[in-house]
């Protein structure tokens, strides 16, 4: 800026009248008012050294008329000045705005001017001097006074003056203020997100180790308990009046209770179940006894029952369910968690354990497993009445719903339900137990694998015992042998004895001649047997097995004189065989050598399917394999859904688009070979 000042004076020193010179005295020496051109210019652009103060046009047209010397010579110094102020500017942005706010300071100008001309006057008594003291002063002294305006000018009202440019100027700001503003949103979510998670971690960490205490008793099982009583089922919602029940092409207005036992039936129209007539009478005959008399007196039978419109109702019911919004399903599951967090839990020895089953099961029909011959029964609603309450003398009782009372209220510390109810199809007792991951769970587990433990150490005595059983003269101690090395060997069951009123499911004990056959050979192996019966909720156990020779003799004695429906066993029960294997060692019945049988086939297939330098996801796939080996030996199956031979096919209809897009890549391998092959480089290497 010094250089640009020295450079016009000297310009002006060289013109003929010399009107210059005492303006280029005033820069080199103080004015007497103490304020030259030059202190002007570092006053108005200390801050802003290299920033561009380039004159208007018409301000330099202006002061082209003023000097009417017509000098060529200073108008090029002028351009030649302004030129090498503009190289010097910060960037064409920064001297877009000085020129915009320079327009803006236009109406103070003469102000300026007039201010300026009392310190470039002195000395000045040209004709040219005499008109800048009443029109302009020179160009370069207006531009240095109008920069200094411009700094001054920089106020609130200059930032609140409307202007499209100015807006032009704030939308980036806006848009960084947004882009913050989601910046900050995202950091808080991430936040929030690993609160969480550090609220999981603590609990955790402040999770019971309560196997790190010292046990009660055998008998005590806790010390308090307090909860809030079981979660009944919502009562009936009648059906809208343009849905109606028709007997005989006749629409028919049920009563409540028989609409509601008529709603459980309609809703299962399309499942395989309806059409099985043992259903369909256990059904008919428990609806009638709900029905007034009225309405028994006018339906006699169920083929002229006609449920479509019930049906179709519950359909676009269930459809409306499935099409909700994102809002309204969130409105459910908060619903649903906050029915967990107040009857989910409960107070166990002052710590918080979670409960497993707090809902009780609403009303419907009984469907069973396999062929049961009470399927299609009426479960009836469970009322307050019916449910007995267990917790700690000290505890806060829990409340019954308004109108009722419990059936009893009890402080048993000796057993683990909290609360208890006889079912209506067999007249047998349910519980409300806690959580597998509860202490009481826990206990049970830890107990039943400690004896599978101690077996380890005691099983091959026990082999030998029962592989001298198989020769021994009296019948029974034979059948006992035989019945532990299946359970040994096969892993099954031992088996109950089971009534008239359930479904035909065996164990090893209760085995009939009809579920085996015997092979002296099959498919290249000796003395196989063949298995198939209903195990456990009646799921098919259907095995070959290769057996030792004096096993197979002793199976041919068995069957001996037998028809197909007597038992294999006749000489043994559960009891006695759990008898033995107790005397053979404290607590060991045939449960245990399930346990015990799974375990090993886990960790022998675990040593046998993973190494230490295997990747997680190997390590994954190893362990889901083991589970399966353990599976297959403990008949662990479940019927297959309705769907199973679509998902089959869509299975491998993706399994062979995999198989192509495979080929497709050989193809192109073998492709990028050649080519390398043909013209080598580091591209077609990689």
């Amino acid at each position: 800026e010094k250089k640009k000042i020295k450079l016009s004076s000297k310009d002006r020193e060289k013109e003929p009248n010399g009107k210059h010179k005492p303006s280029s005295k005033v820069k080199q020496s103080d004015s007497p008012s103490g304020v030259s051109s030059s202190a002007v210019k570092c006053e108005a652009g200390d801050g802003d050294m290299h920033e561009d103060v380039k004159a208007d046009p018409s301000e330099r047209a202006q002061h082209d008329g003023h000097e009417k010397s017509g000098s060529l010579e200073i108008n090029n110094n002028i351009e030649k000045n302004n030129n090498k102020q503009k190289t010097r500017s910060k960037s064409s942005k920064e001297r877009h705005n000085r020129k915009e706010k320079s327009e803006q300071t236009a109406d103070v100008k003469p102000v300026d001017g007039d201010s300026n001309q009392a310190d470039e006057g002195q000395g000045c008594e040209s004709e040219a001097t005499r008109k800048q003291e009443t029109d302009e002063p020179q160009a370069a002294a207006p531009v240095k006074i109008k920069k200094k305006k411009v700094k001054d000018e920089k106020s609130p009202d200059d930032k609140n003056q409307p202007s499209g440019k100015k807006r032009k100027k704030q939308s980036p700001e806006h848009d960084k203020a947004e882009k913050s503003k989601n910046i900050e949103r995202d950091e808080d979510d991430k936040k929030k997100k690993k609160a969480k998670k550090e609220d999981k971690k603590d609990q955790e960490s402040d999770k019971w180790k309560w196997w790190e205490e010292g046990k009660l008793s055998d008998t005590q099982k806790w010390s308090s308990l307090e909860h809030k009583g079981p979660y009944f089922a919502p009562e009936y919602e009648p059906l809208p009046d343009n849905v109606c029940f028709c007997y005989d092409g006749q629409p028919v207005k049920l009563s409540p209770a028989t609409e509601e036992i008529a709603s459980f039936y309609a809703k299962m129209l399309d499942h395989e179940y309806t059409t099985k007539e043992v259903f369909q009478n256990n059904f008919f005959s428990d609806w009638k006894e709900e029905m007034t008399p009225k309405e028994s007196e006018l339906i006699q039978t169920l083929s002229k029952c006609d449920f479509s419109q019930i049906h179709k109702y519950f359909v676009e019911k269930s459809e409306e369910r499935k099409n909700m919004t994102k809002e309204e399903k969130q409105v459910l599951k908060d619903e649903a968690s906050r029915l967990t967090e107040e009857y989910g839990y409960c107070l166990l020895d002052g710590h918080r354990e979670k409960i497993g089953n707090f809902k009780l099961e609403p009303p419907g029909l009984f469907r069973g497993r396999g062929e049961h011959p009470k399927m299609g029964k009426l479960k009836k609603r469970i009322q307050p009445e019916d449910v007995a309450i267990n917790c700690s003398e000290d505890s806060k009782i829990p409340e019954p719903p308004a109108g009722h009372r419990w059936k009893r209220v009890q402080h048993d510390n000796t057993v683990t339900w909290l609360a208890s109810w006889l079912e209506n199809i067999h007249g047998r007792p349910k519980y409300i137990m806690l959580n597998p991951s509860s202490k009481l769970k826990g206990e049970k587990d830890w107990q039943k694998y400690e004896t599978a433990r101690r077996l380890k150490m005691r099983v091959n005595s026990i082999r030998k015992q029962y592989r001298r059983d198989w020769k021994s003269r009296e019948m029974k101690i034979r059948q006992r042998g035989v019945a532990i090395y299946f359970i040994d060997k096969l892993a099954l069951r031992a088996g109950n004895e089971k009534d008239d009123e359930s479904a035909d499911t065996v164990g090893c004990c209760s085995l009939r001649v009809e579920h085996i056959s015997l092979h002296r050979r099959l498919d290249g192996q000796e003395y196989v047997v063949e298995f198939d019966f209903l195990g456990k909720d009646s799921i098919r156990y259907y095995n070959k097995v290769p057996v030792e020779k004096q096993v197979f003799k002793n199976l041919k004695l068995f069957i001996k004189y037998k028809d197909p429906e007597d038992d294999l066993f006749d000489r043994i029960t559960t009891i006695n065989l759990n008898k033995t294997l107790n005397e053979s060692m404290s607590g060991l019945t045939a449960k245990v050598f399930r346990t015990y049988n799974a375990s090993t086939t886990l960790q022998d297939q675990l040593n046998k399917l993973t190494t230490e330098d295997m990747t997680v996801e190997e390590k994954i796939l190893s362990y889901n394999r083991a589970n399966r080996a353990v599976a297959i030996l403990c008949n662990h199956q479940r019927a297959a859904p309705k769907t199973f031979e679509k998902s089959m096919q869509l299975l491998q209809e993706k399994i062979q688009k995999k198989k192509e897009q495979i080929e497709e890549a050989k193809k192109e391998l073998k492709e990028a070979k050649k080519a390398h092959k043909d013209a080598p480089s580091d591209k077609s290497k990689k």
